[in-house]
């Protein structure tokens, strides 16, 4: 077998850009950026959209939350007649469950108590 070849690619988005969508635009970008394969994999949420938009003539994609009105506002202002589609990701994650992280319990399965002593 081959190995496959990385290529480190290009962020379009600063980190205060990402912080910022969350702020005004009420959006999260997830994968910023990445491969087709990337964008499309089920082990992201339900609500997730992927983006595809064009910068020097090479197509891009990227993964994020929003409402669809928003997504366009956000990718609009920054990419302008960049952008060429948002549609509907392949997550299966419910949106709830996204990020949760399920709390410790000992080794047989139970939460500890607190005494009341």
């Amino acid at each position: 077998m081959m190995a496959e070849k990385t290529t480190k690619r290009p962020d379009f988005w600063t980190k205060d850009e990402k912080e910022l969508s969350k702020e005004n635009y009420s959006c999260e970008i997830l994968i910023s950026n990445g491969t087709f394969e990337q964008v499309n994999s089920r082990e992201f949420p339900t609500d997730a959209c992927i983006i595809q938009y064009t910068i020097d003539n090479t197509n891009c994609y990227d993964l994020a939350r929003g409402t669809r009105v928003k997504l366009f506002d956000m990718y609009y202002d920054k990419f302008k007649q960049g952008l060429k589609s948002i549609d509907y990701g392949k997550g299966t994650i419910s949106p709830k469950l996204w990020g949760y992280a399920s709390t410790q319990s000992n080794s047989n399965g139970k939460k500890k108590r607190k005494s009341l002593n």
